[in-house]
This record gives structure tokens, sequence and C-alpha cells, in this order.
């Protein structure tokens, strides 16, 4: 099911350790519409590092999710996480017939898969000649254990749905970046674009290069970390906290003793990230824009301390910024929750291929 193409709708579902989110989207590229969503928080305990060890509560999650967007939809477009999957650039002979590339892809995988092919799913799409060598074809092959797939398959399939796309985060944030071409200069083409999404317990950090990831990185750090230190220092419950973190009503000294300290966390990752990037391969140049995406970018003044501390120009990247929204939708409030749905995004345009 990797890289399956669909002419029909599909529900983007992301499935992380702290919310289940799903959106349709319709339409095309260009004149894009959300037809419905839905967000809900994840079962307790269902969720071990980004391995489902719950799928009935996790399909129960989704069915409830699936209920509140209102939507008749039931193929959906799923992911998993890039440091679950392999992913290898080969090159074949231009001149082969389908089955012919099909077969040599097989032999391929053989070599650079490291566990046993029957263990394994995998999936190879043609990328183009090369440039080296116009007799030869880039191939992109794409694999992971087939357990990984076998787990979000089940909570899927749990709550009624069919799975009829498997992709990787990473190409769904690809993906679900051209939706925010018209935040970037000259629309991300000739420039590096640095896209951080902050999640609850993992931020994830990209480089596009031409609007193409070339680099990314996975790490432990998110809104989490802000929830439990309203927490601790003000005696609430992890629910309580929560709450007062979105909706307000936290004591006076909450903005320099306990957001400033955050701000300033999330900014040294980012700063970490890029002088990884830098660090990470010959001719590495420094991003022309950051876009900060995830439930922290909607921390007031976030990008312009990111800026400011960082120096590269820094945005809240919005992927519904240009897209028409539903009644349904609308009243789901999507546009609130809009900087969290960069991977949600992604998968639901997998219906337009």
């Amino acid at each position: 099911m990797l890289f399956s193409s669909r002419s029909k709708a599909l529900i983007g579902l992301d499935i992380t350790t702290s919310s289940i989110k799903l959106i349709e989207l319709s339409g095309s590229l260009g004149n894009c519409r959300a037809e419905c969503y839905a967000a809900e928080a994840t079962p307790p305990n269902s969720i071990n590092e980004k391995t489902i060890v719950d799928a009935a509560a996790v399909g129960e999650a989704i069915r409830r999710a699936v209920k509140r967007a209102g939507t008749k939809t039931r193929e959906v477009a799923i992911g998993i996480s890039v440091d679950a999957a392999i992913t290898k650039e080969i090159l074949l002979p231009r001149k082969l017939a389908p089955n012919q590339l099909e077969e040599q892809v097989e032999i391929q995988a053989d070599q650079y898969i490291p566990f046993p092919m029957a263990e394994v799913s995998y999936d190879f799409q043609v990328i183009g000649p090369s440039a080296q060598d116009p007799d030869m074809l880039r191939v992109l092959l794409v694999a992971t254990r087939t357990e990984n797939v076998d787990q979000r398959r089940a909570a899927v399939e749990a709550a009624g749905l069919v799975p009829q796309v498997v992709d990787i985060d990473s190409y769904a944030l690809e993906n679900a970046c051209q939706l925010m071409a018209h935040q970037m200069p000259d629309a991300g083409m000739g420039h590096l674009i640095a896209v951080v999404d902050f999640g609850a317990s993992n931020t994830t950090f990209s480089v596009l290069q031409d609007m193409r990831v070339v680099y990314t990185r996975d790490f432990s750090f998110g809104g989490q970390q802000l929830t439990e230190e309203i927490m601790r220092t003000y005696g609430l419950s992890l629910e309580d906290a929560g709450r007062a973190k979105k909706e307000g009503g936290l004591p006076s000294n909450y903005g320099p003793e306990v957001l400033d300290p955050f701000i300033d966390d999330m900014t040294q990752q980012v700063s970490r990230s890029l002088q990884f990037f830098l660090a990470s391969g010959e001719h590495r140049g420094q991003p022309d824009q950051i876009l900060v995406c995830g439930g922290c970018a909607n921390i007031p003044g976030v990008a312009d301390v990111i800026s400011s501390k960082v120096g590269i120009p820094t945005e809240i990247g919005d992927p519904l910024g240009q897209i028409k929204i539903s009644s349904r939708a609308k009243a789901q409030n999507v546009r609130k929750d809009a900087t969290a749905l960069l991977t949600a995004c992604g998968l639901a345009l997998r219906s337009f291929d």
C-alpha cells in the first residue's frame, strides 16, 4: 500500500501518542476545500514509542472522530514514522519493461533491507531519468517491517475504515508543504526552507530544497513539557494544566516564569537542529526561512522570538491558509487547529494523486 494512488476521496488520518486527527480534502491542489475535520485524544497507554499496543482502543477513538467529523468516506491514508522506514534511491536501466522493473527492484531491495523479505512491506516509485546517465532511471525504494503497517491497519479496521494508502510521515509533510508555498519566497523554488513541526512529545525538523525534503530529524520535545511544567508550578492535574494552557486564566507570573523559558527551549531546539543540518553534509547552507507548525506554533510571539535569536525570518506555517472550509469543518474549529494538521493534510492530499 506504500505509494498507492487513489482518485477517490481519502481521509488523512494522523495517529500520534497524544491525539488522532483526521481531515478530508476535495477538489485539486490549486482549488482545495476542507470537507470535514475532527480530533480526538489518544487513549492513555494505547501507543508506546510510536507503536500501537492497543489497536481496539485506538480504533474506538478513530471511530469517535469519524462520527464527529460527519464523513461518509471510509478509505483512509495513514502514515508511519520516518525512523520506522528505510528509504533508498537506486538506479535501474531505463529500457526495462514494467514487469522487469519490479523484478529488479525486488532484487535490489533484498540487498538494502536488513530484514528477511518475508517480514517487510515495500514499494517503489520512479522519480525520473538520472542527470548523470540518461539511460538510467532514479527509483525510490521505501520499506518498513510489516508489523509497523499491521499495527495501524488493525486500529483503522477496528474503526470500520479501510486503509488504502500507507505513507511515510516525512513524505506526507513534503506533500503538505505545497499548501504553504504561498508563505515561502518564490513558492519555495530555489530556496532552502526549514519546517519545524512541534508535536505534543516529539518534534520533526525538516529542510526542503526546491520543495523536496532533503533532511529530517525527529527528537523528543513538545508541548507536553509545557503542560507538565504548568502542572508542577501550580499544583494542577495534567488535564487541568492542559486546559489552562489552551484557555488561559493562569497567574500573572505564568509568562515570565513558565512560558518564556519554554519558548527559549523551543528556540534552542531549532538552533540545535540547524547545527545538525549544517553539519550533515557538504554544501549545506543556512535556510532562507523557517516555518513553525504544530500546537506550540500558536504560542503568541513565538515566531518573532525564534527569528530574532536564530537570525532567520520565521513565520507560523498554515497549511489551511488558502483552503476553502466547509461548514462542517468550520464547526469543528479546523482553523484553530490548522498549525497541527501538517501530516494529516499531507496524507489527505494523496486522494489527488
